[in-house]
């Protein structure tokens, strides 16, 4: 290969470098606005007032984040554990157990965090069930979890179809309704939480950050490819 085919091989893969940061650039500065934006549905969500349980079964996309009061009573053996749960630096799980509004829906309630148990091989301490009529306060939550960036531009795998999950795990013969609710408080004491569901961070995160540096990264290609054709 002579010198000028070398050389046009460097630029190409010089230019083929640079699309690829810019490329990556594009990808972090869109996921950036993406969490901006949704970090600020949430914050108007979070202090919005109630919305009437009947409203969430017409449209809960509209709802995610609001509270919601219902009634009922919690169905008894229908509960699920959702490992790898922190709350305060301490490994444990999610309780969620089913349960039936006094109109029929059958909903999945995030009961909060408990312990897992001291080796593992140990059942966690789970609270007795109360399946009693009682009225509940909660945080509408939708079957999807928030948006995620990696430092190298590489989409992360977003986790989705829970609720199917976990009816399909209890066998139940009636689908669940389409989104759950993170348990706030409740009528019945033996019912509240003693760590509720903790909103989450509401960080933009380091996706600009990471925006600028794939930028730059593309500038010292060039520039890299400047020194050398000048050697």
């Amino acid at each position: 290969m002579g010198p000028r085919l070398k050389s046009l091989a460097a630029t190409l893969v010089a230019l083929l470098l640079v699309a690829l940061c810019l490329w990556a650039a594009q990808w972090q500065y869109h996921r950036g606005v993406a969490r901006h934006a949704l970090n600020t549905q949430i914050t108007l969500q979070v202090n919005s007032p109630p919305v009437p349980f009947a409203t969430l079964l017409a449209e809960p996309q509209s709802h995610e984040w609001q509270k919601t009061t219902l009634s009922g009573n919690f169905v008894a053996g229908k509960q699920v554990l959702l490992r790898n749960q922190y709350s305060n630096g301490a490994f444990g799980y999610h309780l969620l157990q089913l349960f039936q509004e006094v109109g029929g829906s059958e909903i999945w309630i995030n009961r909060g965090w408990i312990a897992a148990g001291k080796s593992a091989v140990a059942a966690p301490l789970l609270p007795e069930e109360d399946l009693a009529d009682a009225t509940l306060i909660g945080r509408v939550r939708l079957d999807r979890t928030l948006p995620h960036g990696s430092f190298f531009a590489l989409p992360t795998r977003n986790q989705s179809g829970l609720i199917k999950q976990w009816n399909a795990a209890n066998s139940l013969t009636t689908p669940a309704v389409p989104f759950y609710l993170d348990l706030l408080s409740a009528s019945s004491k033996n019912l509240v939480p003693q760590s509720p569901v903790e909103l989450p961070e509401l960080s933009d995160g380091p996706h600009m950050a990471y925006a600028l540096q794939w930028i730059f990264f593309a500038g010292l290609v060039l520039y890299g490819r400047f020194l050398i054709r000048r050697r």
